[in-house]
């Protein structure tokens, strides 16, 4: 989901246990990720939360799979990588990204991915849902990830 357009997908998650596994660099970025992804958890009627930081956005796959394979009922990853002059910004994000996947498809368990690859500090600040901000991508990881919950707990 991105920009213009993205769903709003409440569901009724009073029941579910949800992680937010965090990245601890860029700590106003993060802030208002973790805070969206919070307001979204309270509009779902989620209580039954755990936040967890990481070093950074490559621990975050290693996290959420030990959340998921714990019972929890979905994590929502985020985290902030921005565009420097190396290719770290590739391996990283690729790293991170595909990781994420790979736990969603090993443990079955949704995985919001709130995990901002950004080419400068501005997008990043743009997507964070700051007062500001003209998106916020921590409310829609939590969205994506509760109604993928939602839907797969009617998989017969």
């Amino acid at each position: 989901m991105s920009g213009s357009g993205a769903p709003s997908m409440t569901v009724d998650a009073s029941q579910a246990r949800v992680a937010i596994v965090a990245s601890s660099w860029h700590t106003t970025v993060m802030d208002g990720l973790i805070s969206g992804a919070q307001r979204s958890l309270a509009d779902a009627q989620v209580t039954a939360i755990e936040i967890v930081y990481v070093p950074g956005s490559f621990e975050l796959p290693i996290v959420a799979q030990a959340y998921a394979r714990a019972g929890y009922d979905a994590v929502i990853a985020l985290g902030v990588i921005i565009r420097g002059g190396t290719p770290h910004f590739e391996y990283v994000s690729a790293a991170a990204t595909d990781g994420l996947a790979r736990v969603a498809l090993d443990t079955g368990v949704p995985i919001g991915f709130g995990l901002l690859t950004c080419d400068n500090e501005q997008q990043a600040l743009d997507r964070a849902g700051l007062a500001d901000s003209h998106e916020d991508k921590g409310r829609e990881a939590v969205e994506a990830a509760l109604a993928t919950w939602s839907l797969l707990r009617d998989v017969p």
